[in-house]
């Protein structure tokens, strides 16, 4: 037996074992020669690195420190956006002092940064600009401040305030008021970080098809659209379109039949995901005409309040079973559909006290069961007497 070579140590040697999946070994043959260069080599003895592509990137300690004192979840940032703590130059005090000037209180930026690190990365110049820009649109800083909390990706997300800029006088241009824009900050703020072209692309796409269905001002149908569904500009031209030949070819509509719809109740769910909305609608369908309604009627309830294709499968079958057990007729839900816009724990809760009060859901108005809890509650308390 060969005896071991001066200097060999027994912890640096390696020994591998053929039933070891190849992907596994590779990696174990990775790990133990960087072990093996952290600590046998002379150059760095024994707190040395092998090279620089094995060290890891080191957190900003001062960063740290910064953002702890400043009551940011660290965790929770780490999660979000690791990268941030790796940087050198950051500007945590005065995104801190800025917003501070604002109204918004510390405890509201520490979940700022919490929820959106990269926060910390923009300027006090890049700031001041784009806070400028929304106040052209939003009535108060205070305004602002509330959807930062709520949405701090949609003030922060970009830091191209030319591109803001432009969009904004470009929705201006197609007729959208400071209401409407203030919408679409509160409620779809990545609009306003699309491209100017990708927005633009949309509001052709939707004036051409206003054009198409009759409508004899595309500004207008725009307007209409946009003011129903400001989440509309955030999703692609293909989604829309697709949704739009849906309501169309199911429900046999011409284009004034489609054009009232769009406009009205249909805006809103022309920018779910166009698969999502025929599962929904096959399920619905199936359910109903399990129960004995026809394809007519089915058509019908769906039209009557277009929400039902935003309920999953599972909801929506789980909500009916519950009304069913308690021997409410289908056509009587088909009658009173925003039923089903409550949850299904609201449902049993509310027909378990229904019942309890000696109200028969069988043959009395069920409408109560999807008003509002105070209204409800006044209700329940004239029947219990």
């Amino acid at each position: 037996m060969t005896s071991p070579a001066p200097g060999w140590r027994p912890e640096v040697s390696l020994y591998f074992r053929p039933s070891i999946a190849p992907g596994l070994l590779e990696a174990k043959v990775k790990g133990a020669c960087r072990e093996f260069c952290y600590r046998a080599s002379p150059m760095y003895g024994s707190g040395g690195k092998c090279g620089s592509e094995d060290r890891e990137p080191s957190e900003n300690g001062n960063l740290l420190n910064n953002l702890l004192t400043m009551g940011v979840d660290i965790d929770l940032a780490r999660r979000r956006q690791p990268g941030v703590f790796n940087r050198v130059g950051t500007n945590e005090q005065e995104l801190r002092t800025f917003l501070l000037s604002k109204g918004a209180s510390d405890k509201v930026i520490g979940s700022i940064i919490s929820r959106y690190p990269r926060a910390i990365t923009r300027t006090p110049e890049g700031l001041s600009k784009r806070w400028e820009l929304w106040r052209k649109i939003m009535a108060s800083d205070l305004e602002i401040v509330n959807i930062l909390e709520r949405s701090p990706e949609s003030f922060f997300r970009s830091n191209n305030n030319l591109n803001l800029e432009n969009n904004i006088k470009f929705l201006c241009s197609v007729g959208l008021t400071n209401k409407c824009l203030c919408r679409l900050l509160t409620r779809a703020p990545r609009t306003f970080s699309n491209s100017l072209n990708l927005n633009k692309q949309m509001v052709e796409f939707l004036q051409e098809t206003g054009v198409s269905l009759g409508h004899n001002d595309p500004t207008d149908f725009v307007r209409k659209i946009i003011s129903k569904n400001p989440s509309i500009l955030t999703q692609s031209t293909k989604r829309v379109k697709a949704n739009i030949e849906f309501l169309q070819s199911t429900f046999n509509l011409n284009t004034e039949g489609l054009l009232l719809l769009i406009c009205g109740p249909g805006a809103g769910i022309l920018d779910l995901s166009n698969d999502c909305t025929k599962r929904n609608y096959a399920n619905i369908q199936e359910k109903l005409l399990s129960l004995g309604c026809t394809d007519e009627e089915v058509q019908k309830f769906v039209l009557s309040y277009l929400n039902m294709v935003f309920l999953s499968e599972k909801k929506f079958n789980d909500k009916i079973d519950c009304l069913v057990e308690e021997k409410i007729s289908i056509s009587r839900i088909i009658e009173n559909p925003r039923v089903l816009d409550t949850s299904i724990n609201t449902l049993k809760t509310r027909i378990k006290e229904l019942v309890h009060a000696g109200y028969d859901l069988s043959s009395s108005n069920i409408a109560l069961l999807s008003w509002s809890q105070k209204r409800y509650e006044a209700k329940l308390r004239r029947l219990n007497g």
